[in-house]
């Protein structure tokens, strides 16, 4: 078998096995696992599972011990539940959250997938989680990037659309500003719509469990059903409190609805966050329904602002880098994991699922039905522009800018 395989193969066996195994079990399994991938085993499932070598050893002479003495059944001690050194997390429950932050920036890698991958070294990256108050080894931190889903990979070439020039400083002119917002505790959310999907009995990519030979059966050919029509998820996730917001529209995808759908997180959600807050930051890609070049866009956002009676500022990302938006890899791509191999039969069915994704990090969802209507070509004039009280930023005026309430609100 390759190797390659090979460790894909130990990973996927690990996981289905470890909670079964108790310690002994475990490290003597990795054992034998290594002994059977020959030269370098011990080393590549330590990389494989996250196990210390050492430990694999340990398991190694055990079942040497065992091969040698097959008459004698000495029971091998085994750790209490609990016993041990406690994990460093424990001991520091900030820490997870230190290392997200120290990663954020340099994180790449397809959002619509829970494999990331991080170009800071371990080494590196323990010495910066030390100086912040969160002492840690490189091996903690290797632990911690393998159990959050990071990988250590080599440089391949992606295309991720134009290399502007001031793309990296727009980058950082972003964090800059989601900081300062955060730091007078006013809200931020990054927006964005998600793939449109088929309402029926349509194939959706992934597995989920079934009796065996009782697959769900789906149609073959992916034709809109007119009767059912289809979904369009607008999303509004809230960077600070790990909450988010899901409307699922029925119509079009344009400016209006995207409004609509950040004004009903206002009033579900956000105002009860945030009752005295002043300004809203949103964080929006270059393109679609809220695009830096679409007038109806920040039309929607003024009758927004004055409906609200809060100053938004938006920021959005250079051309070709919407992967980099917090919703994809923070929201969007867990909502995609929970509805994998079931078809979206109803709208009712996607809300469900939407609302019942949450993750480890407390993730919580909330969803709901958007039956308006949502006309496409709607033309802005000159002087409908003009209205908006629209003030640019002096960086980038077309990516970065604010209105303000031009009325108090209703």
């Amino acid at each position: 078998m390759h190797k390659a395989a090979a460790t894909k193969r130990i990973v996927t066996v690990y996981e289905s096995l470890a909670p079964l195994m108790d310690e002994r079990m475990r490290r003597q399994w990795a054992a034998a696992e290594a002994r059977a991938y020959g030269w370098g085993g011990v080393r590549a499932v330590s990389a494989a599972i996250g196990m210390s070598t050492n430990t694999i050893h340990r398991g190694l002479l055990e079942l040497a011990e065992r091969e040698a003495h097959p008459e004698m059944r000495v029971p091998i001690r085994v750790r209490c539940e609990g016993g041990g050194r406690k994990l460093q997390t424990e001991l520091d429950p900030n820490l997870m959250a230190a290392l997200e932050r120290l990663i954020d920036p340099s994180t790449r890698g397809d959002p619509q997938t829970p494999l990331r991958w991080t170009c800071k070294s371990t080494p590196q990256l323990a010495r910066e989680l030390t100086a912040q108050g969160h002492p840690a080894s490189a091996s903690t931190v290797w632990r911690l990037l393998r159990l959050a889903g990071y990988s250590l990979q080599s440089n391949r070439k992606t295309k991720e659309g134009a290399q502007h020039p001031d793309r990296n400083a727009q980058f950082e002119h972003i964090a800059d500003t989601v900081q300062a917002f955060q730091a007078r505790g006013q809200p931020v959310v990054s927006v964005d719509t998600k793939k449109k999907e088929l309402i029926g009995e349509f194939r959706i990519a992934g597995r989920e469990w079934q009796p065996t030979g009782e697959p769900v059966e789906v149609r073959i050919h992916d034709f809109i059903d007119t009767d059912l029509g289809k979904a369009i998820p607008y999303g509004v996730y809230d960077v600070t409190e790990d909450q988010g917001w899901v409307s699922v529209g029925i119509d079009h995808d344009t400016a209006l609805f995207a409004a609509e759908a950040i004004r009903r997180w206002w009033r579900k959600m956000g105002v009860k966050v945030y009752p005295a807050a002043r300004e809203l930051l949103i964080t929006a890609d270059g393109g679609g329904s809220n695009g830096n070049r679409n007038r109806l866009w920040k039309v929607a956002l003024q009758g927004l602002a004055d409906r609200l009676g809060l100053t938004i500022r938006v920021c959005h990302f250079p051309p070709g880098t919407s992967k980099w938006n917090k919703i994809e890899h923070r929201m969007f791509c867990h909502i995609t994991q929970n509805w994998r191999g079931r078809p979206l039969i109803s709208h009712e069915v996607i809300i469900n699922l939407i609302a019942a994704t949450t993750t480890q990090t407390g993730l919580t969802i909330q969803a709901e039905l958007d039956a308006g209507h949502y006309p496409t070509g709607i033309k802005v004039s000159d002087a409908e522009l003009g209205t908006v009280n629209l003030q640019p930023d002096e960086f980038h005026g077309d990516w970065n800018y604010q209105i303000a309430p031009t009325r108090k609100k209703k």
